[in-house]
């Protein structure tokens, strides 16, 4: 990620305009930071509907959520983390509803060997536990250190490792048996 003085101050102009409930600031948020916040939610909930549900909560909720935003961080990674944090809310809520998906994993087209070893590996984090593959998503997919894993998780550092550890563990064993 770059970051420039020219991204501080767009990013600055953004916020202002979006605390200002201004509609253009608001689509042009959701086209650039969108896909972040889909992919991340996604990832964490292993559903397309889910996540598509996770993109609309956080940019509704968006104006009021910017309460809590300090303007000395990245504006994206704050976003972000709203994005883990509201894929986590769900994920706790369907645990205690015990859902199941209703949509079947697509079968993507695969064109070569690895197009086939990326799909096995995303077929193989979809099905872990939801305690693993979080931990697994948010350190391994999208960068973020163990501590604010356990923080966003409310585990310990410990716990956060140690979860990483089995998740890894788990994935070798899937994919060596397939």
């Amino acid at each position: 990620m770059r970051s420039t003085v020219a991204d501080r101050s767009e990013q600055t102009a953004l916020v202002a305009a979006l605390r200002r409930g201004d509609a253009e600031a608001l689509r042009d948020a959701y086209v650039r930071y969108g896909p972040a916040v889909y992919r991340i939610a996604y990832r964490l909930l292993g559903s397309a509907a889910d996540a598509e549900d996770v993109l609309q909560d956080v940019f509704v909720g968006l104006p009021e959520a910017l309460r809590a935003y300090d303007v000395r961080v990245s504006f994206e990674g704050w976003l972000r983390r709203v994005a883990a944090r509201t894929a986590l809310m769900r994920l706790r809520g369907q645990r205690r509803r015990r859902e199941e998906p209703l949509e079947p994993l697509s079968e993507p087209a695969v064109s070569a060997r690895d197009d086939v070893d990326r799909v096995a590996l995303e077929r193989a984090i979809a099905a872990l536990p939801d305690t693993l593959r979080s931990v697994f998503v948010l350190k391994e997919i999208e960068g973020y250190a163990h501590a604010d894993v356990a923080e966003l998780l409310g585990i310990s550092v410990g716990a956060a490792e140690v979860r990483l550890h089995r998740a890894k563990r788990e994935l070798r064993r899937m994919l060596r048996s397939r």
